[in-house]
C-alpha cells in the first residue's frame, strides 16, 4: 500500500493575529452603528448593483498569498465600500418597516461568543453547558411574561426552546398538533386513516407562515390550497371572529373532517390585531377538543413583561402554545424565536427519533433535556448566550424600559395623525404600530385614493429619510402605511422628523 503524501497545510489564520483582526471588526460595528444615522435608511440600489462588483469566481489562493492583516483590511475595505451602501439599515433609528428587528452591544458580544466557542449543541452530552443555559434562560423569559408555571421547564411539564423563527415554530406546533390528533383518532374505535380529513384554522389576517407550514407539512400544494386550510372572517377590530370560528369547525364535524389546529395572533403583521384568546380556547374545548391552540405572538408578545401590557396573553392558560421573537423587540440579535408549550410531551412524541449514533448514557437516564427533541433540525446553534447576556445587562426593569418607549413614541406619532385634517388612522394603535394613510377626498373612489398613499409611500421611502411598509387592510380593502416603532436608537426626534417627511412629501401624492 503506498504512503499517502502529506498534503499543504490550510492557511489557519494565527492566533496571533486573530486579537487585532477581531479589534477592528469591533471598531467598524460600532461606528456603523454609532454612525448609522448619516446614511440613508434605504440608499438607491438597483438589482444586481452589488453582483456587478463582485467577481464570479471565489479567489484561489487567499491568505495563502497574502498577509493575514492585510487581506483583512482589503476585506474590510470592501464591506465598507461595496456591502454597507447596498444594505437596508434595519438598525436606523428611522427605520419603521415591517417590524423591529432589535440589536444591542450585550446580544452581539453574546453572538461572537456563541461563534467562537463553536458548539452544536442538540443533546446535553454535546454541550451539557449549552442545554442547561438554554433552559434557564428561557424559564426567565417565562417568568419575565408572567406565564403559568406549567409552561416551564424548571416548575412543569412543559417548557421552552429557542427556534430560529416564528415560521419554525408555527411549522413545529402544527406537526406536533398532527401528531397528536392522529394517534387519539388512530385510539377510537373504527379508525380508518384514509378518512381522516385533518383541518386547520386561522384568521384571514395571520402571518403567511401558517399556510405555508400547512405546505410544508403536505397540509396544502399552494398558499391558494384550501383543502384542509379554513382563513377566518374577522371583527371589525380586524381580529379572528369567535363566531366564524365556531360555524367553520361545526360545518367540518358535520362533514366527518377533524379539527387539529388553530393558529392565533397576538399582534397580526398587517395592523397588529389581537385574537380573542379566551373565546378560541373556549371554542376549541367544547367543539374540538383534539385541536392544538397555538398563539404567534412573535411581535407583541415580548411587551407582555411589562405588567400594563400582559392582558394582551389572557386566555394563554389554556392553549398550547406560544412564540415569541425577542429578536424583534426584546434588543436580542436575529434570530432568536422562543417555542413555549404547556404540555412538552407531545411536541416530545412527535419531534423525536434516535438513530444508534445519537445514543448515550445520560439521554437514556431521562434526566436530560435533548432539545433536538423539540425542533424540526437536529442541529442548533448556542443562541441562549445572547439571550442571557441579554438580560444580564438590562434586567426585566431595563427590557421594560425600552418596550415602554415604543409605545410612547408610536402614541406622539398617532396624536400626530389624529390632528392631521389630510390623514386618517384607518385602526387603532397596536402598542408600537400605527396603521394611517392620506384621507380620501370627499366623493374620491377608492382606487384613487389608494393610488395617493401608494405614491406617498414610495416617495417616503425612496427619500432615504424614513422607512416604512404599507399594506392593504379589508372591509373594504384599502392600502395603508404603516409604522412600527421599537429600535434601540430611536428617539422622539426622529418621529418628529419622520412625520415632517411624510407631510412634506405628502404632495407627491395629489398628482
Amino acid at each position: 500500500m503506498t504512503k499517502p503524501s502529506t498534503p499543504p497545510a490550510a492557511p489557519h489564520l494565527p492566533h496571533e493575529d486573530f486579537p487585532p483582526i477581531a479589534a477592528e471588526a469591533i471598531r467598524l460595528i460600532t461606528t456603523y452603528l454609532r454612525d448609522i444615522e448619516s446614511r440613508p435608511v434605504l440608499g438607491p440600489v438597483h438589482p444586481g448593483d452589488l453582483l456587478n462588483d463582485l467577481p464570479r469566481h471565489p479567489p484561489s489562493t487567499g491568505a495563502a498569498d497574502t498577509p493575514s492583516r492585510d487581506l483583512w483590511s482589503a476585506l474590510y475595505a470592501d464591506l465598507e465600500n461595496l456591502i454597507l451602501p447596498r444594505m437596508t439599515h434595519w438598525q436606523h433609528p428611522a427605520f419603521f418597516g415591517f417590524f423591529p428587528a432589535n440589536a444591542s452591544y450585550p446580544a452581539i458580544l453574546g453572538e461572537i461568543l456563541a461563534a467562537g466557542l463553536a458548539t452544536p449543541a442538540f443533546l446535553w452530552v454535546t454541550n451539557p453547558a449549552a442545554t442547561e443555559l438554554e433552559i434557564r434562560t428561557v424559564d426567565w423569559l417565562a417568568h419575565a411574561l408572567d406565564l403559568p408555571p406549567e409552561w416551564s421547564i424548571s416548575s412543569g411539564v412543559g417548557g421552552g426552546v429557542i427556534h430560529t423563527t416564528a415560521s419554525e415554530a408555527t411549522l413545529t406546533a402544527l406537526v406536533t398538533a398532527r401528531h397528536r390528533a392522529r394517534a387519539r383518532a388512530m385510539a377510537r374505535p373504527g379508525w380508518n386513516p384514509a378518512s381522516w380529513h385533518p383541518t386547520l384554522y386561522t384568521s384571514s389576517q395571520a402571518h403567511s407562515s401558517v399556510i405555508k407550514a400547512a405546505m410544508v407539512a403536505g397540509l396544502a400544494h399552494d398558499p391558494d390550497d384550501r383543502t384542509h386550510i379554513r382563513l377566518i372572517e374577522v371583527n371589525d377590530a380586524l381580529a379572528l371572529d369567535p363566531v366564524a370560528l365556531t360555524s367553520a369547525i361545526t360545518a367540518d364535524l358535520e362533514a366527518a373532517r377533524t379539527p387539529i389546529f388553530i393558529a392565533a395572533t397576538v399582534g397580526t403583521t398587517s395592523s397588529g390585531a389581537i385574537d380573542p384568546l379566551p373565546e378560541i380556547a373556549r371554542i376549541a374545548r367544547v367543539h374540538a377538543p383534539d385541536a392544538w391552540v397555538h398563539i404567534d405572538a412573535s411581535h407583541h408578545g415580548v411587551a407582555a413583561i411589562c405588567p400594563e401590557f400582559r392582558p394582551i396573553l389572557t386566555g394563554l392558560e389554556e392553549c398550547d402554545s406560544l412564540c415569541v421573537n425577542p429578536h424583534k423587540w426584546l434588543l436580542t440579535n436575529f434570530d432568536c424565536d422562543v417555542f413555549y408549550v404547556r404540555d412538552r410531551r407531545p411536541l416530545i412524541n412527535a419531534m423525536s427519533i434516535t438513530p444508534a449514533y445519537l445514543r448515550n448514557a445520560a439521554s437514556d437516564s431521562g434526566q436530560v433535556i435533548d432539545y433536538r427533541d423539540w425542533q424540526i433540525p437536529l442541529g442548533r446553534r448556542f443562541r441562549a448566550l445572547k439571550l442571557w447576556c441579554v438580560f444580564r445587562h438590562y434586567g426585566v426593569e431595563g427590557l421594560r424600559c425600552h418596550i415602554r418607549t415604543g409605545v410612547h413614541l408610536a402614541q406622539i406619532i398617532e396624536q400626530r395623525i389624529h390632528d392631521d385634517p389630510d390623514f386618517e388612522l384607518v385602526a387603532p394603535r397596536s402598542l408600537n404600530l400605527v396603521c394611517f394613510r392620506l384621507a380620501p377626498r370627499p366623493g374620491e373612489s377608492s382606487p384613487s385614493a389608494d393610488a395617493r398613499n401608494k405614491r406617498l409611500a414610495e416617495a417616503a421611502n425612496a427619500s432615504g429619510k424614513l422607512y416604512i411598509t404599507p399594506t392593504i387592510l379589508p372591509g373594504p380593502p384599502r392600502f395603508v402605511l404603516r409604522i412600527a416603532i421599537g429600535g434601540p436608537a430611536t428617539e422622539e426626534r426622529h418621529i418628529h422628523d419622520a412625520w415632517q417627511t411624510i407631510r412634506d412629501l405628502a404632495h407627491h401624492a395629489e398628482g
